[in-house]
Order: C-alpha cells, then sequence, then structure tokens
C-alpha cells in the first residue's frame, strides 16, 4: 500500500515497521532523530513505536521528535523508566510503582525502606549512563490480564497488581528495558540511546495513588531535554526559580510565615506582607467601585441544606470542612456564590437594575491533600477576590467583555504576558445540555469578539459551568493560572432567581462568576516570585528607609519620616549604631526601592543623599523632589490602562 511520509509516497509492504516505512521517505539527519511514529487513518492519529506494524488503513506517518511537545513528553517518560531500571538494579527489592512524564520532567514512585539520599541520587545518575550508553532497546509486548496479573505478583510487584486489576481490557502491553519489565501503554524511544541530556533533581515523599491512607512513597523527579544545551538552561532556570521562591523571600522580606505543624495549609500574615496585602485590596475595591461593583460579605459557615440545593454537597463536598452545630451539620463556605445568589434573591429586581456586581474580597476553606500544599501556591484557606454579575441573557456578552477588559488592565498593570483558554463541560457536572451550549457559546463569542487567540480545554470547566481561564507568564517564564470566568445557567435556576423584563413577566437572568487575581494568597505568592520581593514602588510595604550617618542627625530623621509619611509615602527609620555602609546594604537585601542617606549636609541643605535599591547612587535630593519621585515612581505603571493609584 502507499502511504504519504511528510509529502512523499512510498510503497509500504505488507508487516513493515514504521521505521521502514520512515526510513524510505526520510533523510538520514531526520530520520536518526525520530523516537516515535505518528500514524493517521482516514479517522484515527495515534504514535507507535517505531518498531510496531503499520496498521492496516494507514493514510500518513511521520516521524515524533524530541523538538515537539509530544516528543518531549515521549522522551522524559522512557527516561523515567531508565531511572527505575537503575534503581532496582541498585537497590534489590524496591517495588515501582508509576513514573509518568509532567510538564517539566518525569518522576517515579518507589517503596524502598528508606528515603533516596543525595548520593542515592548520583549512584542511580551513573548506573542510567552506563543503560544509556548501551544503547538497550525497548520492546514492547502484549499479555492477558491474567497472565500479568500472575508476573508481577511472582516479582513482588504489589503495585503492579493493583494497577493490573482495575484496568478494564483483556490485555495489557508491558515493556522491557534490558532486565527491567514495566507495565505501559507506551510508546517509548527506540532504545535508551536516544536519551541525550537528563538530570535527576530532587527526592520527596507521596502516598500511594494521593491517599494518606495508603503507605507512603519515594518519589524522585527528573527532567530529560533532547541537548545538554537545553537542559543547562533549564537548570539555570531552575536555580533562578529558587532564588526568587516566596517561601523564602516571605521570611527574609518579613512578607509571612507558615507553621505546617500547627495550621497545614494555611499562612500567617506579618507586618510588611500584610501592608501589601492591604494596599492591594484597596486597589481592588477602588477598581471595583469605579466599575459598577456593590461591595458584599457573606457568612463563613453555612447549613448543609443549602450545599445540597446549590449542588456543591453532590459534587465538591470532598474538598469541603464540615462541622455539627446544635446537631445541625454546617459546611465551611469552598466558594462565595451560593452566599450571592442569597443576597440577590432578597429583592424583587426589575431589568432597569441588571446587570447586578457583587464583589467581595471572601475567604474560603477547601481541602487539599496535604501532600499538594505549597506555601501560598497551594493553600487550604484563601481569599478569592471574588464576584458574581446576575445579568440579562442579552447583557451577558457585554460583561464578559467587561471582565476580561478588567483582567487585561491588571496583567498589564503587574507586566504579566497572558493566554486564554475555554474550559468545557467535565463528567460530573450539573445542568442541561442546552444550558451549557448557550454557556460555553457565550464565552466563545466574547473572546471572539474581542480577537483574542484562544485554546479549548475539553472537560475543564467547572461542575456548574464553562470557564475562561487566563494564564499569565511571569519574569522567568513559568506559567501560572490566575483570572477565571465563569458561565452559570444552572444556580439562578436552583435558588429561583428571577427579575421582572419591560414585559412585566418574570424572567430567569444568567449568572457570571469571576476572580481576576484568583486567590489573593497564590497571587502574592506567584507576584513575590515575578519580581523577586523587589515590588514595584506602589506595592513595595515600604517605600523608603532614612538612615543616619551619626546620632546628631537623629531629631532631622525623625521629622523627615513624620514630613513624608504625611505625603502619603510609606517610610521607616534605620537609627541604630551601625556603620553607614552595613544599613544600606541591609536596606537594598530587603529590596526597598530608596534609601534615604542623612549627614549633616542633607540637614543643613534639607534633603537627603538618595541610593535606589539597584546600589546607583543620584545624588541628593531635596524633600519635596524626594517626595514627587516616589509619586512618579509610583503612578508610572498605572499609565497603562484606565486606573490610578492613591496616596491616601
Amino acid at each position: 500500500m502507499q502511504i504519504s511520509v511528510e509529502g512523499k509516497l512510498v510503497e509500504a509492504a505488507a508487516g513493515a515497521s514504521c521505521a521502514e516505512v520512515l526510513k524510505q521517505a526520510l533523510s538520514g539527519k531526520r530520520f536518526k532523530a525520530a523516537l516515535a511514529c505518528r500514524v493517521r487513518t482516514a479517522d484515527t492519529e495515534e504514535l507507535l513505536d517505531l518498531s510496531a506494524e503499520v496498521p492496516a488503513g494507514a493514510q500518513e506517518l511521520a516521524p515524533v521528535t524530541a523538538e515537539e511537545p509530544e516528543g518531549l513528553q515521549l522522551l522524559r517518560h522512557s527516561t523515567s523508566h531508565v531511572m527505575a531500571a537503575a534503581v532496582q538494579k541498585l537497590f534489590p527489592g524496591v517495588k515501582v510503582t508509576i513514573g509518568p512524564s509532567i510538564d517539566s520532567g518525569f518522576y517515579y514512585d518507589f517503596d524502598a525502606p528508606r528515603p533516596f539520599s543525595p548520593d542515592d541520587l548520583e549512584a542511580i545518575e551513573k548506573e542510567m549512563r552506563a543503560i544509556i550508553a548501551e544503547n538497550v532497546p525497548f520492546e514492547r509486548s502484549v499479555m492477558s490480564k491474567g497472565d500479568a496479573i500472575a508476573l508481577f505478583r511472582d516479582k513482588g510487584e504489589n503495585y503492579k497488581v493493583e494497577i493490573i486489576e482495575g484496568i478494564d481490557a483483556d490485555t495489557v502491553s508491558l515493556y522491557r528495558c534490558g532486565d527491567f519489565l514495566d507495565l505501559c501503554r507506551g510508546p517509548h524511544i527506540p532504545g535508551t540511546g536516544a536519551v541525550k541530556a537528563f538530570k535527576l533533581l530532587s527526592v520527596a515523599g507521596a502516598y500511594w495513588r494521593g491517599d494518606e491512607k495508603n503507605p507512603m512513597l519515594s518519589r524522585i523527579y527528573g527532567t530529560a531535554f533532547p541537548d545538554e544545551k537545553a537542559l543547562k538552561e533549564y537548570l539555570a532556570a531552575v536555580e533562578e526559580a529558587k532564588r526568587r521562591d516566596h517561601r523564602r523571600l516571605g521570611k527574609e522580606l518579613g512578607l509571612f510565615s507558615f507553621h505546617e505543624d500547627v495550621a497545614p495549609g494555611m499562612s500567617f500574615w506579618l507586618p510588611k506582607g500584610m501592608m501589601l496585602r492591604t494596599i492591594l485590596e484597596d486597589f481592588l475595591v477602588r477598581e471595583h467601585l469605579k466599575r459598577g461593583y456593590e461591595l458584599v460579605r457573606g457568612p463563613q459557615i453555612l447549613r448543609r441544606e443549602l450545599w445540597e440545593r446549590s449542588g456543591h454537597y453532590d459534587h465538591y463536598r470532598e474538598n469541603m470542612y464540615f462541622t455539627e452545630i446544635e446537631g445541625d451539620v454546617h459546611g465551611v463556605k469552598p466558594m462565595n456564590c451560593v452566599g450571592h445568589m442569597l443576597m440577590y434573591g432578597e429583592t424583587l429586581h426589575s431589568y432597569r437594575d441588571l446587570p447586578v456586581r457583587l464583589f467581595e474580597l471572601g475567604v474560603v476553606h477547601r481541602h487539599e491533600k496535604s501532600g499538594t500544599l505549597h506555601g501560598l501556591l497551594r493553600v487550604r484557606q484563601f481569599t478569592q477576590d471574588d464576584a458574581h454579575i446576575i445579568c440579562s441573557i442579552d447583557q451577558l456578552e457585554e460583561e464578559i467583555i467587561n471582565v476580561m477588559h478588567l483582567s487585561a488592565d491588571l496583567m498589564d498593570l503587574f507586566g504579566f504576558k497572558y493566554r486564554i483558554f475555554i474550559s468545557t463541560r467535565p463528567e460530573d457536572s450539573i445542568g442541561s445540555d442546552e444550558a451549557w451550549e448557550r454557556a460555553t457559546s457565550a464565552l466563545i463569542k466574547a473572546v471572539e469578539k474581542e480577537g483574542k487567540p484562544y485554546q479549548i480545554n475539553e472537560g475543564d470547566g467547572a461542575f456548574y459551568g464553562p470557564k475562561i481561564d487566563i494564564k499569565v507568564t511571569d519574569a522567568i517564564g513559568r506559567e501560572w493560572q490566575l483570572s477565571t470566568i465563569q458561565v452559570d445557567f444552572t444556580l439562578p435556576e436552583r435558588f429561583d432567581l428571577v427579575y421582572v423584563g419591560q414585559d412585566g413577566e418574570r424572567h430567569r437572568p444568567v449568572m457570571v462568576h469571576r476572580a481576576i487575581l484568583g486567590s489573593l494568597e497564590r497571587f502574592i505568592g506567584v507576584l513575590t516570585e515575578h519580581f523577586a520581593g523587589a515590588f514595584p514602588a506602589w506595592l513595595a510595604p515600604v517605600q523608603a528607609r532614612i538612615v543616619n550617618v551619626t546620632d546628631a542627625q537623629m531629631d532631622y530623621v525623625k521629622d523627615m519620616k513624620s514630613r513624608l509619611a504625611a505625603a502619603g509615602l510609606r517610610v521607616e527609620t534605620d537609627m541604630r549604631n551601625e556603620k553607614l555602609g552595613f544599613k544600606i546594604r541591609e536596606a537594598q537585601m530587603a529590596k526597598i526601592p530608596y534609601v534615604l542617606v542623612v549627614g549633616d549636609r542633607e540637614v543643613a541643605d534639607g534633603g537627603f543623599s538618595v541610593r535606589l535599591r539597584s546600589g546607583e547612587n543620584i545624588g541628593f535630593r531635596s524633600v519635596e523632589e524626594v517626595i514627587a519621585m516616589i509619586r512618579a515612581d509610583s503612578e508610572e505603571p498605572f499609565k497603562r490602562g484606565g486606573m490610578s493609584y492613591s496616596f491616601a
């Protein structure tokens, strides 16, 4: 049969392998780069091993290389198998579980008698290099489910037995790499020699299947790249990420702390962090008031019956906390929407009242497994900049666009580039097919009307409606999920929300759930890493620190602090009996935007010697010039959009 390979038609003999067909059409270099084969028929597309037989009905074959996402994922998954082979050779008796590829690399979970040490990782890497040097082939085989269970049971691999028992199929596929045999769908690289650059990164604990009731396993993280250059660039980025780690910076800069022994997944806000947070919250309140939102606040704990009515009890209760009060079960709110619907329902609204935009900086609690908690980025208690817009169907598109504008303004303010994703109906959902179609269509139309590119995330919507997710890219290229915009026809129905239309009849409104920053905790964590703790002047907890040269300037320093504070600036002083250079360096390490030095000359001339946190000395400035300079620096980012900064 004839098959197309990158525009060339080649003859494929019966029983030919994918590699044999590709080799006819590709140059030597292009063929050597192939890790697997993409096979297209009239109706399907799949990735196969190069050694696999070309299936009947194949119309087109294409090489899959490490330069494309699927190829890199495949390379990393195969490298996890190489790692598992090395571990079992070096540590006989260690049991294997699963070893998938992930966004930045791969991991494999092992049931080992003790955690792996840094020395162990070095030894494992050395053994992996030996396996790679031998170019050991990956060999696929198919076995009946029963035979596979017996095989792995004989090997003592009880985790593999459990996995196979849960597979709804008569047969399973296995891959052999030397002496190492693993359960796997594949495909895999043709041989271990295709691994050109890899690194084992760290060890962590992980519960089997993510369940705290199951055994704790040892997880080894690693990564692999097409070449050493790409690997070195990634490792440099990892080191930069460590330097920017918000957990370390939060402690060093006095922003926030964590006490996992008494409050796992919850944060403690220290004075400077609370100042930063308050600045951000005040700014959000002002912006929302300017854009027609009304401020509200609801209770933290509500009866179970309300969560049953909303659907949360049936579809979200595994993520909720419950408590019993006077014999009644109450749920701690994981979302603010139900409270806002009750508030809307207290009054009969006219079409003239719509849209109603309710905004709350609402504290919510969601149960996250302990193994997933991570500083401010994954918590159990957090504050959402949450709003619910109740409007008519005719107003829906405009309201979505307005929310997108607010999100874009805020992302621009903080210097984030972003991408838009539309997430569609998940398997576990409520509401009719018609409601979901209308809601999804409204989101797509709004995004397309704005001319924004977007991607579809199939099945990733909330249980009550589709959503727009806005993901931002930070200063070192990492992507973070922040803004969410969701359309909901179902909950207004469940809570019998109505408005009186122009015809005098009652109509059902539609609701938009939206959070622009998402979780304030998460956003501040992302922001801390984005700026590496050097927040812009408008957001910095302390905008300037005044330092004296000798005790003779102490009264002047105190007076200047009062004067700058009266001008709306956030100022602190350092009048310790320390050397001037030491105090300046400390202020710069604290990432304070301006260091204002006061000696006898500055007192005499009525100003400061000004140093920037970069270390640059910009010389003498009068008090008025310093106030104007810090004000201008604080206002500069707001010139990009229709927002303003307050010095109140």
